[in-house]
């Protein structure tokens, strides 16, 4: 069992990872640098390291005792393209790109608990630690897997897990089922014929039509879908024209879709194409539809029954019964952590980072992780670990 004085011991070594981490981000399949480091540490602890599943995702395996057991520990490593507006001494270096989700805390736990299991290897059978690339909007795990992450490393169950402004700090959240949504993204091309502003009459006006197929698209979700179950869409971009007075050829709608049953995201793509098809056939126009034309949409993030009972378990180990939220209610964000979770059995658990003062919000340009909870989720990665490979749990 691991210490609180290993954990305060270590503190120290993960902060300095993180922030060095923040200073240097770099963004979907660019983490060549970050790769680098993590390797690098991962060597230093003794670890067989794996490069390259997913162009710059790296693998580490830790193996004690006889047993044939392999569980997987997952931390994605990618920064966004958000210009950071902190000014504390390890602000990010790059500009235009900024660690504004926590990828550098999730590493930075990851990597400790790799040190002090490999230290104090108090279980039995393998764990795999998966350093993953490109979660925002690129589908690194995808792309890990597609690369044969699950034949190399054939694994029993994965577990995940992000950190959530305004949940205390020493705190967590979980529960079976959908944890994060999916995710689909479109782009709808309504195309007329252009003509002078003052003689409409002459053209069809891909402007008037793509604002009916906008108010039309509001009507899925409290017209189509069934009010149990959650979702939303979203229109994001709408570009036409640029002059005053002339009614332009092409209008272009963009946005998004998310919800918590693959069901329902099917059932929202066929009304998108229906919707827009009897507007654009009623308007004397026509439409390209594209469904994830530049990034790969996501699935529901599905935390499985026997899985998020071993988390809850964990978390309340480390957090106290008190400390663990088991009823949250899923997010309309989306994690890439899905196609993982499509694979394997497995959890995704939110740990508390603190309150959100100053817009220290998720994907917001001051957001920044909170060093105080390293050693929890250090803390909880060990706990699980021994927990599952110490024939402890049965599945």
């Amino acid at each position: 069992m691991i210490d609180s004085y290993d954990l305060q011991q270590l503190h120290a070594d993960m902060r300095a990872w993180r922030q060095h981490i923040h200073q240097h981000p770099e963004t979907a399949y660019e983490e060549v640098e970050t790769a680098r480091f993590v390797a690098e540490k991962l060597k230093e602890f003794g670890l067989a390291v794996h490069r390259g599943l997913g162009k710059t995702g790296v693998v580490a395996t830790l193996s004690s005792g006889d047993s044939p057991r392999k569980i997987a520990l997952r931390a994605d490593m990618d920064a966004l393209f958000i210009e950071e507006k902190n000014t504390f001494s390890y602000k990010s270096e790059h500009h235009g790109k900024m660690h504004a989700c926590g990828h550098d805390g999730h590493t930075a736990m990851l990597l400790g608990a790799a040190k002090l299991l490999a230290e104090k290897p108090n279980f039995n059978g393998t764990v795999v630690f998966i350093f993953q690339p490109a979660e925002e909007g690129r589908a690194g795990a995808r792309q890990m897997i597609e690369d044969g992450l699950f034949e190399q490393f054939p694994v029993e169950q994965v577990f995940g897990m992000h950190n959530f402004p305004d949940i205390p700090v020493g705190h967590f959240a979980v529960r079976p089922g959908p944890m994060m949504a999916s995710f689909d993204c479109f782009e709808i091309r309504v195309k007329g014929r252009a003509t002078h502003a003052a003689m409409p009459h002459l053209g069809a006006d891909a402007v008037v039509a793509a604002a009916q197929i906008v108010n039309a698209l509001q009507t899925i979700v409290s017209r189509t879908i069934d009010p149990a179950d959650s979702a939303v869409v979203s229109i994001t971009q709408i570009h036409a024209g640029n002059a005053w007075n002339a009614i332009p050829e092409e209008a272009v709608i963009r946005g998004t879709f998310r919800c918590f049953k693959s069901s329902v995201q099917q059932i929202i793509g066929e009304k998108i194409r229906q919707i827009v098809e009897g507007v654009c056939t009623g308007l004397g126009v026509a439409a390209e539809i594209a469904f994830n034309p530049e990034n790969p949409g996501y699935p529901v993030a599905f935390n499985s029954e026997a899985e998020t009972a071993v988390a809850v378990k964990v978390a309340i180990a480390v957090a106290g019964a008190e400390g663990v939220n088991l009823q949250p209610t899923p997010c309309m964000g989306s994690e890439d952590f899905a196609f993982m979770l499509q694979q394997k059995p497995g959890c995704y658990i939110w740990i508390g980072n603190g309150a959100s003062h100053n817009s220290c919000l998720l994907h917001n340009p001051h957001y920044d992780f909170n060093d105080q909870i390293l050693p929890i989720g250090v803390a909880y990665w060990i706990r699980l670990v021994e927990s599952v490979l110490r024939d402890e749990i049965v599945f």
